[in-house]
């Protein structure tokens, strides 16, 4: 009794195929509905099938550096712009070197693209400098006026530039025609208290003594000081090139409508652990709340108690990243581990910055040299001509199938079909959810597949008419074929997965995308055998046209060579064997 118990178990599912079909053909149907409620009925294209924007990065020589444009310094700047766009969402962005000092940045259309573009070249060069003095945007002529800080919209604007030298605040015989001078004056006061400045970290009591007459560098920054016009974009894109993190320096507010005397940095960019963009509920504004290293928050500790005991606009510090300052807060307490960079940030301001600084800064200052849109012209045509070798492809496999296996071939498209719709559905399904995108090679990467699953299906079919030509009849065999089959299928498919994935974790940009739907399809083709093609196959067994046996089925015994059934020449054996046992 023992023998047919295990016939019948291993038929597996043999009564019950309609439970398996009835799951994919719900995993299908949730599928497409999905697809068309998200309303992304198709794929995400890549810039070689849509087209997009390429940009090309040209390296700037660093000041006193001349080695810093080396291969070192250029990958980590690909690495980073790839974080950052990709973390905007937009999907299949290409970066990569050109020579020894270019960077082509590949974007596809998209959403987000024209901020992807305005961050591709950002250094993001983050200091916390304390603020020294401040004046309105505009140069200062001799003999005119003082301007006064509008403000900017920050918290850290103060009324006038007057505020920062206390003798000058308080003369009454101050007039506007001293404008000039009395801005100097504040220039000059603001550097002597900071002359040598204390270095990051460091305590404050450590600082030597402040040098009491100005030499010609302080001259200098105080002459740029007072002609600084932060109303002019180029100059105030200019106002801190080539300047030293250690050295006192100019910079315009990222409006222009403001210019600070800032002094040394304390705290860098580098000393940023987190950066996220959150919104007050109370105050109603945006801000990016950013969290320290452990090094970065003793730094930050240091600098916050030595300003909050200043008078302002001395008790601020700004907040400059790539020399521009996106905010100068005023310090009243000590502070440590985090800090915010508010200011007029839109939503999109906010998260950009917060992309930034999370992401890194760019151990490089570039420029964009061009800038040029791509069309999906030459992808289109390429597409095109592998559609059609695909298609070519599938035809001929169908003509073999039909050809060689015949009424099996009507089970081979069934499943070819299931699985084509569960490949498109869930790759249009993936562009929103983790941004993948459909490029040259991953269509490839589809139609190689259409090989690896046709495949499977050869294997099981030829294990079925093994059976059947060892004498059995077609519902047993199709049983009895499938543990060897199945075997066979999931070592087979193991491979290739095992292979996309290799290829995937290696490679970078449109590689990947032949690697990732290779191994997809891979899966989908482990799902299908299983899911489909099997209890398929089960159901068509039940039929006359494949049980009978006939000519046009595929399965006809008298072309497959049958033999006699095995189970008769076995009894013969054991009533043969047995009297030589007793």
């Amino acid at each position: 009794m023992a023998a047919p118990k295990k016939g019948r178990g291993s038929s597996g599912g043999q009564g019950r195929p309609g439970r398996a079909l009835a799951l994919i053909l719900i995993a299908m149907v949730a599928l497409t509905g999905g697809m068309f409620l998200s309303g992304h009925t198709t794929p995400r294209l890549g810039i070689d099938l849509a087209g997009g924007t390429s940009i090309t990065l040209k390296a700037k020589s660093q000041p006193g550096k001349p080695e810093a444009i080396n291969e070192t310094n250029m990958n980590t700047a690909v690495s980073i712009i790839e974080r950052r766009v990709n973390g905007l969402g937009v999907s299949e962005a290409e970066v990569q070197t050109q020579g020894a000092s270019n960077i082509i940045v590949n974007i596809p259309k998209g959403t987000n693209s024209a901020q992807a573009r305005e961050q591709v070249g950002t250094t993001a060069q983050l200091y916390f400098r304390p603020v020294l003095t401040v004046a309105g945007g505009a140069p200062t002529p001799e003999g005119s006026a003082s301007p006064s800080a509008t403000g900017s919209g920050k918290p850290s604007a103060t009324p006038s530039a007057k505020a920062s030298d206390p003798e000058t605040a308080s003369d009454p015989k101050a007039t506007p025609s001293d404008g000039a001078t009395t801005q100097g004056r504040a220039v000059t006061g603001a550097l002597k208290k900071d002359a040598t400045p204390t270095p990051s970290g460091a305590a404050e009591s450590d600082a030597p003594a402040a040098t009491e007459t100005p030499d010609a560098a302080t001259a200098a920054l105080q002459k740029k000081f007072t002609e600084l016009d932060c109303t002019d974009k180029a100059a105030r894109a200019a106002a801190g090139d080539g300047v030293k993190p250690e050295d006192p320096t100019v910079a315009c507010s990222s409006e222009g409508d403001a210019k600070y005397l800032l002094g040394p940095a304390e705290v860098s960019g580098t000393d940023v652990d987190d950066a996220k963009a959150q919104f007050d509920q109370q105050r109603g504004i945006w801000l990016v709340s950013m969290e320290f290293t452990d090094k970065g928050s003793k730094k930050f500790q240091t600098i916050t108690k030595k300003l909050s005991t200043q008078q302002s606009p001395a008790n601020q510090f700004a907040i400059s990243l790539d020399g521009e300052v996106v905010s100068a807060p005023q310090v009243n307490e000590t502070l440590s581990g985090s800090a915010e960079i508010s200011g007029s940030f839109t939503q999109q301001s906010a998260e950009d910055l917060a992309n930034v600084l999370s992401y890194g800064a760019l151990p490089l200052s570039f420029s964009e040299d061009t800038v040029s849109t791509v069309t999906a012209a030459l992808g289109g045509e390429q597409l095109e001509a592998g559609l059609i070798a695909g298609a070519i492809g599938l035809a001929l496999v169908v003509i073999y199938l039909v050809a060689y296996y015949r009424g099996l071939a009507l089970i081979a498209l069934l499943s070819l079909v299931a699985s084509g719709i569960l490949t498109y559905t869930i790759m249009a399904l993936l562009g929103p959810a983790i941004g993948f995108a459909l490029n040259l090679p991953a269509v490839c990467g589809a139609i190689v597949a259409i090989g690896i699953t046709a495949d499977s299906f050869i294997v099981y079919f030829e294990r079925i008419r093994d059976e059947i030509r060892e004498g059995r009849t077609l519902r047993p065999a199709v049983e009895r074929a499938w543990p060897r089959a199945r075997r066979t299928i999931l070592v087979s498919d193991f491979v290739s997965f095992l292979a996309a994935a290799v290829l995937f974790l290696v490679t970078v940009g449109k590689v990947q995308g032949f690697a990732f739907t290779l191994g997809l399809t891979t899966l989908l083709d482990v799902v299908v055998v299983f899911l489909f093609t099997k209890p398929v196959m089960t159901l068509m067994a039940r039929t006359k046209f494949f049980g009978g046996g006939h000519p046009w089925s595929g399965l006809d015994p008298k072309r497959l060579g049958a033999k006699p059934p095995l189970r008769r020449s076995r009894r013969v054996n054991a009533r043969t064997d047995h009297p030589k046992e007793a």
